[in-house]
Formats: C-alpha cells, structure tokens, sequence
C-alpha cells in the first residue's frame, strides 16, 4: 500500500464512507420520501396567470390559444408581426401538417446555426419561476430550443405546475427509473450582465423567446 492509499483509507474510514451498503440504503431512504422545504401557495386556478406573468417579467411573450389544432396559426401571425421568417426546425411532439396549412415551413430534425426559428414543445411549465421544463431525446433535441434565435415554446395549461419541486415530482412519477439524458431549463431569452453590468439579450443562446399556452387547466 502507498503512503496515498493508506491517508485516503484513514480519511474513508473517518468519514464512514466504508460501509457503502449502509451510505447507498441511507441514500435510497432519502430520494424515496424527499423532503421539501417552504414553498409559495399557489392556487390551482392561478398557475396560467401566474406563470405568464412571471415568464413575461423574464422578457419572454406569450400568447394563448384553446386548442393544440389553432397552434400553427397563432405563431404564424406572431412570426409575421414581428417580422420573422415563415420557415422553423420544429421537434417531433410538436410536428404535424397544420404547419404547412398556417403558411410555415418547417423540418423535423436537430437545429442548426443558421436556423432563425425552433418550435419546441415542453414537459411542463413552472408557474413560481415562469420557468419552462425541457427534455433531451431523439424526438426533442436540445438544439431547436437553443441554436435558433427565436425559439417559440408549445406550453399546454394543463402542464403547468406550481414549483420546481412539483416539476421534479411529475418527472419522477411519469418516468420513473428512466431520467432523460438532459433537462434544460429556459427562463426567458438568454442574457448576459458581463460587459459594464449591461444586460444583453442573445448572448449565450436565443435572443427572443415566445411562449403559446394552449388550453385551460385540467
């Protein structure tokens, strides 16, 4: 045994971190019955309004529509009043030919960075933060909420939960064992303060950010 071997099996054996049985069953006990430090009430009815409000403090715009079916053509007015091109890189649990119907062109695959618009959908939407929930998979890759400029976010009102804590609960219930390979947190467009305290939209991702909420919730 080296000199290094044996102060890391003292310094082990001081932090108890030999009895590994015992750390990984204290370990299981822990993430089977979290627990949860003081959160904000926030009313089942109020989780849209709030969340809207919140993701519009962050510079986000948000739009409503009631049915998944009106989606396309609610971005395609908003793309057009601001000027935006008519073509988007979309995810697939967004995909469909209401699209082409509304006057946009899109194409299901990963983002590039010439692309100007990326249509993603979300696992959920957290009211507290106005904060949008994304995960990483084959069918929704990372890339389309964070290569184009504008990224437009698909939110149903049904998804809105109250804290991240709930967030983490409902991923944890509806994928159980099965953790994605990333989850992507988008509070507004990206923004940075580096350059003489000046907050600068764009900077590390995308530059505006719009958010359809679809819906009433359940």
């Amino acid at each position: 045994m080296s000199a290094r071997d044996e102060i890391l099996g003292r310094v082990r054996a001081g932090l108890g971190k030999c009895d590994t049985a015992a750390r990984r069953a204290r370990a299981e006990a822990l993430l089977a019955a979290p627990v949860r430090g003081p959160q904000p009430l926030i009313a089942e009815k109020e989780l849209v309004e709030r969340f809207a409000a919140r993701a519009e403090s962050l510079a986000s715009s948000v739009g409503r529509c009631g049915k998944a079916a009106e989606v396309p053509a609610v971005v395609a007015a908003w793309l057009a009043e601001n000027g935006l091109p008519a073509t988007a890189v979309v995810t697939a649990d967004v995909a469909g030919p209401g699209w082409a119907a509304a006057g946009i062109a899109t194409m299901v695959r990963p983002a590039r960075d010439a692309d100007a618009v990326g249509v993603t959908g979300c696992f959920c939407a957290i009211a507290e933060t106005g904060t949008l929930m994304l995960l990483s998979a084959h069918a929704t890759p990372a890339t389309v909420s964070l290569l184009p400029e504008t990224h437009v976010a698909v939110v149903p009102a049904a998804r809105i939960v109250a804290t991240m804590e709930d967030a983490f609960a409902l991923l944890r219930a509806e994928r159980p064992g099965t953790l994605p390979r990333a989850v992507n947190f988008v509070s507004g467009p990206s923004r940075t303060g580096d350059i003489e305290q000046t907050i600068v939209l764009g900077a590390h991702g995308p530059c505006r950010v719009h958010i359809v909420i679809v819906g009433e919730p359940a």
